[in-house]
């Protein structure tokens, strides 16, 4: 039975606001799926950032490095440094209709870095590959 009392859509409202899940959504859209795969990494939250990513083994490979990076190498005040971040996104690049380019930095260290989103059997997600030059090449 639903209530027409807008003093429980206030309550809804206010229990939602107050809530402490604070992991990004996966998204629908190019940008939503950047910032939302930023924000996880931003916040140590890899089991979010891998549902935001093509699940390839190569991707699952890059993920679970930054991943051990991040609980065996940095430090308790980089980290809170991180979570604290807010994502500046610097520009946006449309290559065609199923893949984009956001280049970022965050509020904390203000490093510019990219990530590549694709259409990926019609769902937007993170390729990792793109961040990193290839190593296949004869030397």
């Amino acid at each position: 039975m639903k209530s027409k009392s807008p003093a429980g859509f206030l309550f809804l409202l206010f229990f939602a606001a107050c809530t402490t899940d604070t992991a990004p959504p996966a998204s629908d859209d190019d940008i939503g799926t950047a910032s939302g795969f930023i924000r996880a990494a931003l916040d140590g939250d890899y089991e979010q950032a891998r549902t935001l990513i093509i699940a390839d083994s190569v991707n699952i490979q890059y993920l679970d490095l930054y991943e051990r990076n991040y609980k065996n190498r940095m430090t308790p005040e980089d980290k809170r440094g991180y979570k604290t971040a807010s994502i500046n996104i610097r520009r946006i690049s449309k290559v065609n209709d199923s893949v984009t380019v956001m280049r970022y930095s965050n509020s904390f260290k203000q490093k510019e870095d990219s990530v590549k989103v694709v259409l990926d059997k019609g769902r937007w997600a993170v390729d990792l590959k793109y961040s990193f030059p290839q190593t296949d090449r004869p030397l």
